[in-house]
């Protein structure tokens, strides 16, 4: 298992320095000069050059990305161009906001998800089973951004039933969880459909086999072979899927968190890009990309308990 993981860990390293490589260019191409931005639209050209010698933006490419690789190796993400306030300093105060909605959104989606599957998969042809399919293609059909809106516009706004602007406060307190509960209903709203869906394939190719026929022989309850038997041995397809929308869920959390004012990594990165905040915006996108890695990551591991043959491969 150990060697496993470390080979997974191996293979993930070079993703992230490509994306470390690819954000680096992309702050490149971008036709502002951040050292206009940072010295103002009235500054004189003799300021912005200082800047420019300040910021290193003076030297070659190959120069400019070495010296930024230094500075990321010792865990400097450089100075917001804008308010002059560290970039790690300011991903630090919204990368535990992200977290917590992204795990408000998880904690409920992912067991839903799973759960409609499995009973679309045991009833299948059924109304119900049609009902969850239903269900299930609309959630992937409807954007995140257009949820958001109709839970602001009808529970927030017009029930009044719960706050729809901002964090209100860490997520185990009441007043907290009142707060993240429509982000998180948005942003995992668009998770249950993919998950019901592919369970339910899964768990119907599994229910099907000789394992399943045989603890049935044996008189084992249904429920006990739904979940233990048939559940389990669908969950590899499952968990791969979940990996995959948990980092899309990353995108979909920058548009949560802009429509809801939710004061996260997403919400920053907009802000960043928006004001051509280079430094800020390749923070952003480091962090992001390295949770998506992280996941992948995660899900890999996984594999290998729920199938040891995984392993050995």
């Amino acid at each position: 298992m150990l060697r496993h993981a470390a080979g997974r860990i191996a293979l993930a390293l070079p993703v992230l320095l490509g994306v470390v490589l690819v954000g680096f260019l992309l702050m490149q191409v971008v036709p502002t000069d951040p050292a206009i931005v940072r010295a103002g639209p009235m500054a004189s050209m003799e300021v912005v050059e200082a800047i420019r010698r300040d910021l290193g933006l003076d030297q070659p490419l190959h120069v400019q990305f070495g010296l930024y690789m230094w500075r990321l190796v010792q865990g400097d993400l450089g100075v917001s161009i804008i308010n002059n306030v560290s970039v790690a300093q300011e991903l630090g105060n919204t990368i535990g906001p992200t977290l917590e909605l992204m795990a408000a959104s998880l904690i409920w989606s992912i067991p839903l998800g799973i759960g409609m599957g499995t009973v679309a998969a045991y009833l299948r042809g059924t109304w119900t089973d049609r009902a969850i399919m239903a269900l299930s293609v609309a959630g992937v059909s409807v954007p995140v951004f257009f949820l958001g809106l109709v839970l602001i516009w009808y529970v927030g706004f017009q029930w009044q039933l719960l706050p729809f602007t901002g964090r209100q406060g860490p997520l185990w307190t009441i007043e907290g969880l009142r707060g993240v509960a429509l982000p998180a209903i948005t942003l995992g709203g668009v998770f249950v459909g993919p998950v019901a869906r592919m369970t339910r394939t899964a768990v119907l190719e599994t229910l099907s086999a000789d394992h399943v026929r045989t603890a049935r022989a044996k008189g084992l309850t249904e429920t006990a072979v739904v979940l233990h038997h048939a559940l389990r041995n669908a969950l590899i397809p499952v968990v791969t899927l979940i990996g995959l929308q948990i980092g899309f869920l990353l995108g979909g959390a920058v548009v949560t968190e802009t429509v809801f004012s939710w004061p996260g990594v997403g919400r920053l990165a907009v802000g960043a890009i928006t004001s051509s905040d280079f430094p800020m915006a390749q923070g952003t996108i480091i962090v992001l990309s390295a949770g998506f890695i992280l996941v992948n990551l995660t899900v890999d591991l996984l594999y290998g308990i729920l199938d040891p043959r995984v392993r050995g491969a």
